[in-house]
């Protein structure tokens, strides 16, 4: 079990869940390393914060980063891919997290605790899944005392997917006159999967948590929160609590379609992100909520908190 105090080195700390690990983290009494490309984007820093601005590609930030660490959060992910500039989900999940495991292993940490995502499997389709799945793989391969949480899509008002959807509620041509959503079958009227969507400081909380709870320890937790929504249900509870919106439809997009255009350059979503949103994105909680200790907050509670603060 890894101490209270402990000096934590952190990835993606500057990323939507590491925004809100981070002060968790430092609340906590830790003393944080944090791997960050632009240490102006680090907003939750103290005197316990040493930062290594760089790449999770070099081998001298790497080193420096996990130096005297007794943990390794590892949050680095994509949800886009920019190929010309080495940015794949191949090399951004595996190459990154293979690379991060062995410099930790030869630093001398012994704890890990690692950003997953619901609905990694070997057999996945989306590419996405399938290398957040390699990912875990090599984890669990490490030999450290190690804990994998998987969430459903998290929520938050300065998370990227609430952001845009208030875009679209709120923007006169962003898109005009529609909300979208990708829908099976011909028209796309054939509906598409749900989510859970998972509360930022819950997933947060479980991650600093993880760090002195034995319990998690080998353990894989799937996590979202109490309520499934289909992508219109989602979006329409969004535009109920925004305090403006302009007169939309939600529309399907027939999934089909999506995915071919999906595979063209400059669109606003990609064949992976069309591929998991046909499928369900939800698990049973009570695995999570037992071991953690933790009553996960429901969507529409914590929207009605945030929805005027979206952006």
């Amino acid at each position: 079990m890894t101490e209270a105090h402990s000096c934590v080195a952190i990835t993606g700390a500057t990323g939507f869940a590491g925004r809100h690990i981070m002060p968790k983290l430092l609340m906590g009494g830790h003393r944080v390393r944090a791997l960050v490309r632009s240490r102006k984007r680090l907003t939750a820093a103290s005197g316990n914060t040493h930062t290594i601005e760089g790449d999770i590609f070099d081998d001298r930030c790497v080193e420096q980063l996990v130096d005297g660490a007794d943990t390794v959060i590892h949050l680095i992910g994509i949800i886009d891919e920019n190929p010309m500039n080495g940015i794949t989900f191949e090399n951004l999940h595996v190459n990154a997290t293979t690379r991060l495991l062995q410099a930790a292993k030869d630093a001398g940490v012994s704890r890990w605790v690692h950003m997953s995502a619901l609905g990694a499997r070997p057999n996945a389709v989306a590419n996405y899944h399938k290398t957040k799945w390699e990912a875990e793989q090599a984890v669990r391969d490490s030999g450290l005392d190690w804990t994998i949480i998987r969430p459903s899509i998290i929520h938050g008002p300065d998370g990227e997917f609430m952001k845009l959807i208030k875009t679209w509620w709120t923007s006169f041509f962003n898109p005009p006159l529609i909300v979208p959503y990708f829908g099976a079958g011909p028209f796309g009227a054939g509906g598409s999967g749900h989510l859970q969507p998972v509360w930022v400081d819950d997933v947060a909380q479980c991650f600093v948590d993880a760090l002195t709870n034995p319990r998690t320890i080998g353990e894989t937790y799937p996590m979202g929160g109490p309520e499934r929504y289909t992508f219109p249900e989602l979006y329409a509870a969004v535009r109920d609590r925004l305090p403006k919106t302009r007169c939309k439809m939600i529309v399907p997009m027939p999934a089909w379609k999506a995915k071919i255009l999906g595979r063209l350059p400059g669109m606003p979503f990609n064949w992976d992100q069309v591929v998991m949103s046909q499928e369900d994105s939800i698990c049973d909680t009570s695995k999570v909520e037992h071991d953690f200790g933790i009553k996960l907050a429901g969507f529409t509670e914590k929207l009605d908190e945030y929805a005027a603060n979206i952006g």
